[in-house]
């Protein structure tokens, strides 16, 4: 018997979330996340902060999502900037870099967009390597570990500071 034609995969694309992405985006968080997701200090943030779809994008392979990043309207203090989260990619497409290029598109399009910094509650490791430091001073709605609270700023010499409140 000769050998089968391999399939190709289907290609990735990079979207911006539309509402028609909602159902498939639960999906995706509630298997990378659970139910604890909701009790994170990002979901507090995420309470009061308005959603920017325009910063935010879904990879797909073909039709089914595979990746999701969420941006999100904020201050900290008297700065205006974006709330990064959540982030989150299919078991079957990570170690891949999906995650990491995810970040940079929305990166991209935040300072593209005018916005000054990038913010979000992660693991410095991971963040560091796309251009994320950590941010002592700045104050989330609830406890968290400083040492997660993180920042990407289009100007590194301005350092963020204060309360994360609602824009």
């Amino acid at each position: 018997m000769p050998p089968q034609p391999c399939r190709p995969e289907p290609a990735l694309s990079f979207v911006n979330e539309v509402p028609e992405h909602g159902p498939a985006i639960e999906a995706l968080l509630n298997g990378a996340f659970g139910p604890g997701r909701f009790a994170k200090v990002s979901e507090r943030v995420r309470e009061f902060a308005a959603f920017a779809p325009e910063l935010s994008f879904c990879a797909l392979e073909g039709e089914r999502l595979v990746g999701v990043v969420r941006m999100w309207r904020v201050m900290a203090g008297d700065q205006p900037i974006v709330f990064l989260g959540p982030l989150a990619v299919d078991e079957d497409a990570r170690k891949h870099g999906l995650g990491a290029e995810l970040v940079e598109r929305a990166c991209a399009a935040a300072e593209a967009a005018g916005e000054a910094a990038v913010l979000l509650v992660g693991d410095l490791p991971f963040f560091q390597r796309v251009g994320f430091e950590e941010a002592s001073d700045v104050i989330l709605p609830s406890p968290v570990d400083p040492r997660r609270v993180l920042v990407r700023t289009v100007d590194p010499a301005r350092k963020l500071n204060g309360r994360v409140i609602a824009r």
